[in-house]
């Protein structure tokens, strides 16, 4: 439920400083976020402490309270690293099919498990069009307990979306990086119409 709550506020806060775009941080079962808000639309993100495969993680919630549609897509998503390279997000097609073909199931596990205990640590938190919606489709339509694995991780991963007003979703954002930490940089997001330039941090390097 924290989580939920902590989704509504941050979008609340965020249209509160839609004109300067003013970047908001908080914590929510022990996650740091950063939220910001550009004429109406709120991208909220944080990173998974987990590692899956040579993946770094960044769980990802847009909400759309422009007046008109807005597409986003993971693409979209770039880590600005401080040496003034750049990562780009992965597309969910190829993460999954990545997943499938090399990932054991105890990657799928682990990357199920580290999502949904960020999901549902948030309160009030609801996408229209997100992950819980996504799995419970994709569940419905499988048999095979071997491919329900599958179909939850597809399930996670951030599609291309375009949300009609009123509209959220959520996903995770993949940034492959061989296993290390992403290290100083911030995170970008260049939608079709606006730039969102996120806080510059630090991440440390993955634990066990």
């Amino acid at each position: 439920m924290k989580l939920r709550l902590a989704w509504r506020w941050a979008v609340l806060a965020g249209w509160c400083f839609a004109v300067s775009g003013q970047v908001i941080e908080f914590e929510s079962n022990g996650l740091k976020y950063q939220t910001l808000t550009k004429r109406g639309v709120t991208i909220m993100y944080a990173h998974l402490p987990s590692h899956v495969r040579e993946f770094s993680i960044l769980q990802v919630a847009v909400s759309n309270g422009s007046p008109g549609p807005y597409t986003v897509r993971p693409v979209d998503f770039s880590f600005q690293r401080q040496d003034g390279t750049a990562l780009r997000a992965w597309p969910a097609r190829e993460v999954v099919e990545l997943l499938i073909e090399k990932g054991g199931r105890n990657d799928v596990i682990k990357l199920v498990s580290a999502y949904e205990a960020a999901l549902y640590g948030i309160p009030k938190m609801k996408s229209t069009n997100g992950y819980e919606v996504r799995r419970q489709a994709a569940l419905a339509e499988v048999s095979s307990t071997k491919l329900k694995a599958a179909a939850a991780a597809s399930a996670i991963a951030f599609v291309d979306t375009k949300l009609g007003s009123g509209q959220s979703t959520d996903g995770a954002v993949f940034f492959e990086t061989s296993g290390r930490a992403l290290g100083e940089g911030r995170l970008v997001v260049r939608t079709n119409t606006d730039t969102f330039e996120f806080n510059p941090e630090t991440l440390r390097p993955p634990g066990p």
